[in-house]
């Protein structure tokens, strides 16, 4: 054989190869690259976008958080208010529960007093009676003299 002729067949064949392969395999390969190409700057977009999106939602999140915490701050300081007015309001109450136990028991000191003395009067009155009849060496009748000893009790 001849390397001439060989190298020729050589040649032809690779230029059919060549051909064989710009007419069938590349434009596939092509095809799969440009799409790919394309997906990758879609992909790209889409996550600048979403970059884009992501930073307005992190400002919309840090608007509503500043919100939040300044609804809470407020709500804290009005539950204290209110804590307070009803801290005041139950001394207030306590106080004047504690002045209406003080002048019922003063009220009722009194009245024992009273019994007291109504009771110490009686006693005296009996103990009078008692002298008076051993004074006397005989017998005092209360009936008849009951004006006399209510006049004795009176100044007791």
């Amino acid at each position: 054989m001849n390397i001439n002729a060989t190298l020729f067949a050589q040649a032809i064949v690779f230029a059919i190869l060549v051909w064989f392969t710009m007419k069938f395999v590349w434009p596939p390969i092509a095809k799969v690259l440009d799409e790919r190409a394309l997906k990758i700057a879609e992909g790209l977009a889409a996550s600048e976008q979403a970059k884009s999106e992501l930073a307005v939602a992190n400002k919309r999140v840090e608007a509503e958080l500043n919100q939040s915490r300044n609804e809470s701050t407020t709500r804290l300081a009005e539950a204290e208010r209110r804590a307070l007015t009803v801290i005041e309001e139950a001394k207030l109450r306590a106080s004047e529960e504690a002045a209406k136990i003080i002048a019922a028991g003063r009220l009722e000191a009194e009245q024992q007093v009273v019994k007291a003395r109504q009771a110490l009067r009686e006693e005296v009155a009996a103990l009078a009676i008692k002298g008076a009849e051993q004074i006397l060496r005989r017998e005092v009748n209360a009936g008849v003299h009951a004006e006399l000893l209510g006049r004795l009790k009176a100044e007791l």
